[in-house]
């Protein structure tokens, strides 16, 4: 039987293969892996720390609190986007607030990654969702209807209505997906 230092080993070796081996192996092994697995989480190597978040996200016990700091502060944009990708199988609206702030995030994947596990916490994002649209930056912007036309909300409409007046093709493209899908299939023209 492997050890928990040598899954920890192998979760820190470079070597795919046996990191991905080590990290559904550490999930399996439960809260008993993760002092180890977040003292990695504080390693300066940033392929460890990935490993590391990978790991701890995989698992059904893993508190939320301990990828938020990773989504938001950690300096590689793999690293926050493992940890988007953790929060999204995590579906906690504790997590909305980082998750907004992320849709913004220089990593365009962070973003979108961010977008996706506001989706998944679906209702309780829309009104944070909705002020991103109203005043976010563009990318947050974008981000924010592309979530909100995934989540269906019909608190939304008029975000989107406001939206189809603006000169961005992008996200008219999301307000007119997220219009459609609420079964509000018509032609969108701003009388003369």
């Amino acid at each position: 039987m492997t050890t928990l230092q040598e899954l920890l080993n192998d979760l820190a070796s470079g070597d795919e293969t046996r990191a991905e081996n080590a990290a559904a192996a550490l999930s399996g092994l439960g809260e008993s892996a993760f002092p180890s697995l977040l003292d990695l989480t504080r390693s300066p190597d940033a392929d460890t720390r990935w490993w590391a978040v990978r790991a701890l996200a995989q698992s059904p016990h893993c508190r939320t609190e301990w990828l938020i700091p990773f989504l938001i502060e950690d300096p590689v944009p793999e690293v926050r986007q493992c940890a988007a990708l953790g929060l999204a199988g995590k579906a906690d609206e504790s997590a909305i607030q980082p998750l907004i702030r992320a849709l913004s995030d220089a990593d365009g994947m962070v973003g979108s990654l961010a977008a996706t596990a506001l989706v998944k916490i679906g209702g309780a994002a829309v009104p944070f969702l909705i002020e991103v649209v109203e005043s976010g930056r563009q990318v947050a912007r974008v981000n924010a209807l592309r979530a909100l036309a995934e989540i269906r909300d019909p608190r939304a409409i008029p975000a989107m209505m406001k939206v189809m007046e603006e000169g961005s093709c992008l996200m008219q493209h999301w307000a007119q997906e997220g219009l459609e899908r609420l079964g509000l299939n018509m032609i969108y023209v701003k009388p003369d």
